[in-house]
């Protein structure tokens, strides 16, 4: 298995596809049934070639992760053979959390009324393995899927800072 096996609750939201699957595997829901009765272990190794599958087709599509702590973010960018990371980083006491949701002017304000700084910095790398893997093992680390619309943001305010 390269990935992991989907959780239940993930095969249940894409319960849809996984028939597909098995119907382009020439598995009718009968035959499935009586698989899975009779023959566990194949049944299983079906399951993890659709995990595989699934995980496959998304991270091909992933451009953009984030990752968040209360005091930092993290935002990629993931081109083909490198990916490219922008962050905001919170320098000192503030009552700022990147955790929680909040308008950005809201952000502005209450870092106004501290002593922090935001500090914004950026690097960039080629994949030390094949790329769908080493974005799986980001969001299994904790990475989020995004738009990038918030990379972006951070990409014009470090262009004007230069």
């Amino acid at each position: 298995m390269k990935y992991r096996r989907l959780t239940v609750e993930e095969l249940e939201q894409l319960e849809q596809d996984f028939i597909r699957f098995l119907a382009t595997n020439s598995i009718t829901g009968e035959d499935w049934v009586k698989m899975k009765s009779n023959n566990p272990k194949k049944s299983n190794e079906f399951i993890d070639l659709f995990s595989d599958l699934i995980f496959d087709r998304t991270l091909k599509k992933v451009e953009h992760l984030e990752f968040k702590t209360p005091n930092d973010i993290k935002l990629f960018h993931c081109l083909e053979n490198k990916i490219v990371m922008l962050g905001l980083f919170i320098e000192g006491n503030s009552d700022i959390d990147f955790t929680k949701p909040t308008n950005p002017q809201s952000m502005l304000d209450q870092l106004k009324k501290s002593s922090a700084q935001l500090k914004l910095y950026q690097a960039e790398k080629q994949f030390s393995k094949q790329r769908e893997m080493e974005l799986f093992e980001m969001m299994e680390n904790g990475c989020l899927i995004s738009k990038g619309e918030l990379f972006r943001t951070l990409q014009q305010l470090k262009e004007g800072q230069e």
